[in-house]
C-alpha cells in the first residue's frame, strides 16, 4: 500500500471546489493509479477525518501552444470526497472560506 503523501497530490482550490465544502465535499488532484478505497483511506489517515464516499474522474488535457509547437498538457485524476455527518471539517480548507 502507498503512502498517503503520494496519493493525494494536492487540493483543488477553486471558486466551485470551495462552495462545496459547505456540503462537507472536497477535491483533490489524486495519483493516476489511484483506487477509491486508497484514496478514502490517504484521506482518514492524513485529515484524521470519517469518509463517507468518493467519486473519481480523469481530466482530459488542454491544448496548449508555444509558438510553433503544439500539444497537450498533462492530463490528470481529480477526486471528490464526501465527508460523513458526523465527521468533523478539514482544517485546511476552513481557513480558505
Amino acid at each position: 500500500m502507498k503512502a498517503p503523501q503520494d496519493i493525494i497530490l494536492r487540493p483543488v482550490i477553486t471558486e466551485a471546489s470551495m462552495n462545496m465544502t459547505e456540503d462537507k465535499k472536497y477535491v483533490f488532484r489524486v495519483h493516476p493509479d489511484a483506487n477509491k478505497p486508497e484514496i478514502a483511506d490517504a484521506i482518514e489517515k492524513q485529515f484524521g477525518v470519517k469518509v463517507k464516499s468518493v467519486n473519481t474522474m480523469m481530466m482530459k488535457g488542454k491544448p496548449k501552444r508555444v509558438r510553433y509547437a503544439r500539444g497537450y498538457t498533462s492530463r490528470w485524476k481529480k477526486a471528490i470526497v464526501t465527508l460523513t455527518e458526523d465527521s468533523k471539517p478539514i482544517e485546511f480548507f476552513e481557513g480558505m472560506r
